[in-house]
Parts: structure tokens; sequence; C-alpha cells
């Protein structure tokens, strides 16, 4: 197991950005394709976006695709969401998760064991 704690989340206004941050413990983070994933009141949680082990492949929900920017740093422990243009639908609690079977790339919060406590992020119009 992993544990993750998210950090970065906050109230902006329509336009800004914000960057989260997930700590991770664990020697074998590295190992793991890391993802983010909100969840809005009243909503399903949705996937955000991912990243492999290495970083060299990352994937990003329609959405958000050319506004947000996933990267880890596997010698921090660390995995960062940029989000920029931020927009009100952007609203909701951001979880991050590790998908504990190593070498599988997936959207579906099923494929992830590991999850943080949630950070909120407001957008203000």
């Amino acid at each position: 197991q992993v544990q993750l704690v998210e950090s970065g989340g906050g109230l902006v206004q329509a336009g800004g950005s914000l960057r989260l941050s997930c700590a991770a413990s664990g020697r074998t983070f590295r190992s793991y394709t890391m993802g983010w994933f909100r969840q809005a009141p009243g909503k399903e949680r949705e996937f955000v976006s991912a990243i492999t082990w290495s970083g060299g492949n990352t994937y990003y929900a329609d959405s958000v695709k050319g506004r947000f920017t996933i990267s880890r740093n596997n010698a921090k422990n660390t995995v960062y969401l940029q989000m920029n243009s931020l927009k009100p639908e952007d609203t909701a609690v951001y979880y991050c998760a590790a998908d504990l079977k190593v070498g599988r790339v997936g959207s579906s919060p099923d494929y992830f064991g590991s999850w943080g406590q949630g950070t909120q992020v407001t957008v203000s119009s």
C-alpha cells in the first residue's frame, strides 16, 4: 500500500491557476501509475488525468486537455497537477490515487487501490 496526501487546493477566480501536489509514502511509489480524479457535489467521481510510472505517458480527460498538466518527481515521491485557465465547472474535490497493479494504465477509479483524502478546488466566476 501507499499513503497519499494532497495539497494545493483553494479558491481561485475563473481563468486563474492552481498547482496540486500529492505526496506519497513508500518505496514502491515509482512503480505505479498515478492518477487525479475529482468529484463535484451530487456527481460521480470522474477521471482527470494519469501518468505512467516513468512519466513517459500522460492521459487527460477531454474536459481538461490543454489546460491541465500532470507530472511526477519520483525522487520526491510526488505527483503534481498544474491547472491553468480554470473554469467554474472545475470546482470539485480533487483526489490523488495510485494504481497498485504495476504496469497497468487506465482511467477507471476501480483500478486505483490507494486514495488520498482529497483537496477542495473552488473556482469563482
